[in-house]
């Protein structure tokens, strides 16, 4: 079995003396492993880094294998995203959310082509953490759980939607919560499309993500969500925290 492919480096993981288990995610064959014999060498390693986009060729003797990469770089987006903590922070998310809830071996490509675009942006263009909030949005369409923000669940109108129902995604309306305000998460305009770069916004929007996502990494693996995504919660807090005006 062979096949040659693009994609983004999700995680890496030791393997024997010298060789590494790669994880990637590649644009035809979805989230897919397979070892890099030599990769903690000087000359490997520096391109093995989550974030690293890879031409792989992949080798196995049955197509149930493990497997074999051999690669050539084709674009390291270190240099963007060392210097800026929140930065870094989102790319460690991006990686660890894919490797964590996507299904092994599935073709992903419209959520392929999103990843690669907010990638490509991160650190780069000062919009990515709202680009970053939509990704994610995107990555619980591509999972079965896309949220329904067109009308509100309980009244059927699209005015004055500020909630989202915690059980199946739709929007609540002010109106429409009444009493059960305080068992809804938010919908602060961002995740409607109606809004500029605000920290304090994108970060109510990632809880409501964040829930959605919770659940299907527990449905899926049976663990919470990756350590790296909360990390990245948190930064963007500090972000809002700082951003915000003086009194």
């Amino acid at each position: 079995m062979e096949w040659r492919d693009q994609g983004t480096v999700l995680s890496v993981r030791k393997h024997g003396e010298t060789s590494v288990i790669v994880e990637m995610f590649t644009e035809n064959h979805g989230r897919h492993a397979g070892v890099v014999r030599g990769g903690i060498s000087r000359k490997m390693s520096p391109h093995l880094q989550p974030g690293t986009q890879l031409t792989v060729t992949w080798k196995a003797r049955l197509e149930d294998h493990l497997g074999s990469f051999t690669f050539e770089p084709l674009k390291s987006r270190a240099a963007a995203t060392l210097g800026d903590p929140l930065a870094l922070a989102g790319l460690g998310a991006m990686t660890a959310l894919l490797s964590a809830v996507l299904p092994e071996r599935e073709p992903h490509g419209y959520l392929y082509a999103e990843s690669l675009s907010l990638f490509d942006k991160l650190g780069i263009d000062p919009n990515w953490p709202l680009s970053y909030l939509h990704w994610e949005v995107s990555l619980l369409e591509e999972l079965g759980f896309g949220l329904d923000l067109t009308a509100c669940a309980v009244t059927g109108s699209p005015d004055d939607l500020v909630y989202v129902s915690p059980k199946t995604g739709r929007a609540v309306s002010r109106q429409g919560a009444g009493e059960w305000a305080d068992r809804l998460l938010p919908l602060p305009q961002c995740l409607l499309g109606q809004s500029s770069l605000d920290y304090a916004e994108i970060a109510l929007g990632l809880k409501t993500t964040g829930h959605f996502l919770e659940k299907i990494s527990a449905e899926l693996a049976d663990r919470p969500l990756p350590a790296a995504r909360d990390r990245f919660w948190d930064r963007l807090m500090r972000k809002a925290a700082q951003s915000a005006p003086p009194f």
